[in-house]
């Protein structure tokens, strides 16, 4: 450890707002309808197994809201699947979304709880049979068996306040929910 981390930081600056969090907590609570979110995506295919997706606006707040730019995710295939590799895989960007949410509760509980971030790095891998995707096995399931994430964390904290923190982003991600957890989904063709 060094010494900037054994000293107690007086001003914790993770680049999270606070106030603003908890001011928009406060008035979901007094209009719980405003809460109700639609999150969306657009697909497009380029080629083979590359596609391009595209966000760019949500429904919340009781109307449509748009974003300051639009954001591009692309998805592909490793070579070793006869793709062209232009982009992770989709089950990587899973990972991403995971690792991406459970990083920003963590940032999120940091700052309200007043432990400065030093550097935060998430490392998550998930297991998955390719019996199952590839029709070998209709037994073998074609998700992820077991997902690990592992943190390591420098902060200005002890060992049990990194765990909480862990802990307490893990229990408000939405997207470890929806991993965990059954979700409908449905799917439809136009």
């Amino acid at each position: 450890m060094t010494q900037a981390t054994m000293e107690k930081v007086t001003e914790v600056n993770n680049g999270v707002n606070v106030e603003a969090l908890l001011g928009a907590r406060e008035a979901l609570e007094a209009a719980p309808e405003a809460a109700q979110f639609k999150w969306r995506t657009t697909c497009d295919w380029v080629n083979g197994t590359h596609s391009r997706s595209t966000v760019d606006g949500f429904f919340g707040l009781g109307e449509e809201q748009g974003r300051s730019k639009s954001f591009t995710v692309e998805a592909d295939h490793p070579e070793q699947f006869a793709a062209e590799d232009n982009a992770p895989t989709p089950a990587e960007l899973a990972l991403t979304g995971l690792a991406s949410c459970l990083m920003g509760g963590l940032a999120a509980v940091a700052q309200h709880r007043g432990i400065q971030l030093y550097s935060v790095r998430a490392t998550v891998e998930g297991d998955m049979d390719l019996q199952g995707i590839m029709g070998i096995d209709d037994d073998v399931r074609n998700g992820f068996g077991t997902i690990r994430v592992t943190f390591d964390v420098n902060a200005d904290a002890t060992e049990d306040e990194i765990k909480a923190l862990v802990a307490q982003s893990q229990k408000r991600s939405a997207i470890f929910d929806a991993i965990t957890n059954p979700t409908n989904v449905i799917v439809e063709v136009n």
